[in-house]
């Protein structure tokens, strides 16, 4: 069975959205308001558009948030394509490198969160 998306860690502690063909990610600052004062936190995207033809403007586009859910057992990452949970345990695991990466379960609204 195919997982929806994927969590995984990047350079720098940037943790990696894979969601079918869109990539996100949460920058290393925003994980620590996140797992320590479980703030709400931007997911990003990085955009890049060719201008006149000739050169490529990269931009950084905020695409959702995430936010730990009210139980605190689970982060609910909230994004253009839909809406995912995982374990807190799992992001939290990822997020120290102690795990490659980690599934996302869709978040069923009504049901899940």
């Amino acid at each position: 069975m195919n997982e929806p998306g994927t969590l995984s860690q990047g350079a720098g502690g940037v943790l990696h959205i894979h969601v079918e063909a869109e990539r996100y990610r949460i920058e290393q600052e925003d994980v620590k308001n996140l797992l320590f004062y479980s703030r709400v936190v931007p997911i990003t995207q990085d955009c890049t558009k060719t201008r006149g033809g000739n050169y490529l403007i990269s931009e950084v586009a905020i695409e959702g948030h995430a936010t730990v859910n009210g139980t605190g057992k689970a982060v609910m990452l909230h994004t253009r394509v839909g809406s995912f949970i995982i374990p807190l345990v799992s992001f939290q695991r990822v997020a120290r490198g102690e795990a490659v990466s980690a599934p996302l379960f869709p978040l069923i609204q009504g049901v899940t969160g």
